[in-house]
């Protein structure tokens, strides 16, 4: 009987999987099953008799999720975030956790520098009035916009997160001519940072000194919530904040609050502490918010590619073949410790290989 691999939506009704996607898994002769699920019993319904399931961001694979499906030797994301699963729980349990990292740096870095030239340049507003005529009809409608053109030469800009993302974001903002890139990451060494010519600064520094901050972290227990109101209250009133990483890093209601009452000038934001975001949140009510949906990784590489290196670690799990991610890398050891013990669901599969096996 072949493995059995779920793909999990969470809205009924959608086109389905790329085909790309589709094509990787049935050449390797596994049994695919597409399903939408809204929560947790709908993940464990789907899952129940499933080797490997691919899921997004909404449901969160969840500790109950996990312990519900006996078979499951492997969750898979596409690009880099894992944190809407739960990977003590996955570790616990046997279960890798594979991701795609660097699949879309490019892609996030150039939407968080989008979000900030939308704002700079005001380029949604006054094409707005252009193409209502206001140019020759109504110039005064125009003035408004115009008066909050900003330049970016000569700010001080600061990068929350300086993994690859954050390191893509300062190559990008350099040619726009800041006077100075300082950073917060305490995961990076200064000599790392130093390749960029980036400064690394405590947070309170960071949101002190910062006229533009942008977010380029994950989410984690540590970093929850650490832009609230106590953080934007310190930040300069003519900030420009840039969150294209992970929405529970950002207090919701307090950006909100920051936005509404002009503690801070402006924000960009693609994610959300909960996704999708409700349509009556008071983010949404935000005159001086730019908002997308949670599309900043996407492009037509990430369609494509991505979503092959996301089907292809499904394969390779099975058959020993080497993982484009493995955000949980202790569970090799847990796989082991199982194998000592008797029969397990690891039985005739080869352990994982990631690029640490290489070292």
């Amino acid at each position: 009987m072949p493995h059995k691999v779920v793909i999990t939506q969470s809205t009924a009704g959608r086109s389905g999987p790329p085909q790309t996607m589709l094509d990787v898994l049935n050449e390797a002769g596994l049994d695919v099953e597409v399903a939408a699920c809204a929560n947790e019993n709908d993940l464990i319904n789907a899952g129940k008799d499933a080797d490997v399931m691919l899921v997004g961001t909404v449901p969160h694979t969840t500790r109950k999720v996990l312990e519900s499906l006996p078979k499951l030797k492997m969750v898979g994301r596409s690009g880099v975030g894992v944190d809407s699963i739960d990977l003590d729980a996955a570790t616990e349990l046997g279960i890798c956790v594979t991701n795609t990292p660097g699949i879309n740096t490019s892609e996030v870095a150039d939407h968080a520098m989008a979000m900030l030239l939308t704002i700079t340049r005001q380029v949604p507003e006054l094409n707005k009035y252009t193409k209502e005529g206001a140019w020759s009809d109504d110039p005064s409608k125009l003035m408004a916009a115009r008066n909050r053109l900003r330049r970016i030469a000569g700010t001080t800009v600061g990068i929350y997160g300086f993994g690859n993302i954050g390191r893509a974001f300062s190559n990008r903002i350099k040619g726009f001519g800041p006077e100075k890139i300082i950073a917060h990451d305490p995961y990076i060494p200064q000599s790392v940072a130093d390749l960029y010519g980036v400064k690394l600064v405590s947070f309170e520094e960071l949101i002190t000194e910062s006229d533009i901050i942008t977010v380029h972290s994950p989410a984690t227990a540590e970093n929850n919530h650490a832009f609230n109101l106590d953080a934007f209250s310190k930040m300069k009133e003519n900030v420009i904040f840039i969150n294209c990483a992970r929405g529970p890093i950002v207090n919701e209601s307090d950006l909100a609050h920051a936005l509404n009452n002009n503690i801070i000038y402006s924000a960009g934001i693609d994610v959300t502490e909960i996704e999708p975001l409700d349509a009556e949140s008071p983010l949404l009510k935000s005159d001086n918010l730019f908002i997308t949906p949670h599309y900043a990784g996407g492009s037509n590489f990430t369609a494509s590619e991505g979503s092959r290196r996301w089907a292809q670690n499904a394969v390779n799990v099975l058959s020993g073949e080497k993982l484009w991610g493995l955000a949980n890398p202790d569970v090799k050891r847990v796989i082991t410790i199982m194998r000592t013990k008797g029969s397990s669901k690891w039985d005739n599969i080869p352990d994982p290989v990631t690029d640490f096996d290489f070292m």
